[in-house]
């Protein structure tokens, strides 16, 4: 597997994760943000399914 996830993108999906979840947690919203656990695994592992799929990359380019 190589990664496909930015630097960038990577903190945004952990972020948002992590937010869903805690969100889920205090009450916040209902159990569809037990779904913060995608990003946030997505975002540790630095690869994304769909983005290997469709041929997306936002990895920076190396010279």
């Amino acid at each position: 597997m190589k990664s496909n996830v930015g630097s960038v993108d990577r903190i945004a999906r952990i972020v948002l994760g992590l937010g869903l979840i805690g969100m889920t947690l205090s009450g916040t919203i209902g159990a569809w943000g037990w779904l913060g656990v995608v990003p946030l695994a997505t975002g540790a592992i630095g690869w994304c399914p769909p983005y290997a799929i469709f041929g997306i990359n936002t990895c920076s380019v190396k010279k």
